[in-house]
Order: structure tokens, then sequence, then C-alpha cells
């Protein structure tokens, strides 16, 4: 087989791509609900023989958002099956799908810190480590040796941030 992709893995892939774009994309999500209204109501003029093409697309709008006025209605069994699944797409689907996209909107961490100030607390983290070295190599003698207890927990709060991928944090424990 070799380095060759299976057909079907490009195949859900290029799926998956898809479905992200579409989910998370307002714009793609209005087009693909407007393309179901149109295909469902072009479907129930077909099924549907007595209806125009206002009165199905009315039929759609009202099925898909789940009113249901009782107006006008499917009388066939192909017409029933389409309300069905329409009906069913918008509640598994769509509806959830919009849900989810505005409550991901709404929920903001505003006290996350931006990679710049991530940057930067990495960077003054290294410069109180290089300080604390040069006074652990150089004690004064006037000084209590702290800069020895200071200094490991300078590195244990460094390393633990690298190992998980977060910002560094210096935790000072009594």
């Amino acid at each position: 087989m070799g380095g060759y992709a299976r057909p079907g893995a490009v195949a859900r892939i290029s799926d998956v791509y898809l479905l992200r774009r579409l989910t998370n994309s307002p714009r793609a999500l209005l087009f693909s609900y407007l393309l179901l209204i149109v295909v469902s109501g072009g479907l129930y003029r077909l099924f549907e023989h007595d209806k125009t093409l206002g009165d199905a697309l009315w039929w759609a709008v009202v099925t898909a958002s789940t009113v249901g006025y009782g107006d006008t209605y499917p009388t066939t069994v192909p017409g029933r099956i389409l309300a069905g699944l329409l009906i069913s797409v918008m509640v598994l689907f769509v509806i959830p799908l919009i849900t989810a996209h505005f409550a991901s909107k709404l929920i903001v961490n505003n006290d996350a810190f931006v990679h710049e100030e991530q940057e930067e607390i990495k960077a003054q983290l290294r410069e109180i480590r290089a300080m604390l070295q040069a006074r652990h190599e150089q004690p004064s003698a006037d000084e209590p040796e702290l800069a020895t207890p200071l200094l490991s927990i300078a590195r244990q709060t460094d390393q633990d941030s690298r190992s998980a991928g977060h910002e560094a944090v210096v935790r000072v424990v009594p």
C-alpha cells in the first residue's frame, strides 16, 4: 500500500473540514439553512401536486421552525417523510449548531493571557532567575541566604509551565 491514503479516508477528512467550516461560520450556517428551506420547499411542491411554490416555501419555513400552524400539511407518504426529515434535521442539527455558535461567543475568558503577555511573563521570570543566580553565586555578607530557595522555586515553576504548555506563574510557598 505504501504511502497512499485510502479514498474513504480522504473523503472523511474533507467531510470533517466541510462540517467544521459550516458550523464555525454564521454565514455558511445561514446559507445552509436557506438551502435546506428551498430544497425542502421544492421537494414538497413535487410531492404535493396541488401546492404552489409559495405555499411550499411557507410550509418549509413553518415546519423547519417547528411552529407547525397546521394551515398546510403533507398528505402524501413522500411529503410526510420529507416533513419528518426536515423537522429532525432542524431539531437535531441546525438549531443546536446555531445555539452552540452563539453560546461560544458568550463564553469568553477575559482573564486569559494573550501570547504577548505570556512571553513578557517568561522574560521577566528569566530575569528574576538570572538575578537570583547572580546573588546565589556571590552572596553579600549582610544579606541572609535567601537566593537558593527562591531560585529553586523559580526553576520549578518555569519547568512546570513549559511541560504543561502554560504561561509561567511564580508560586511562592511559605
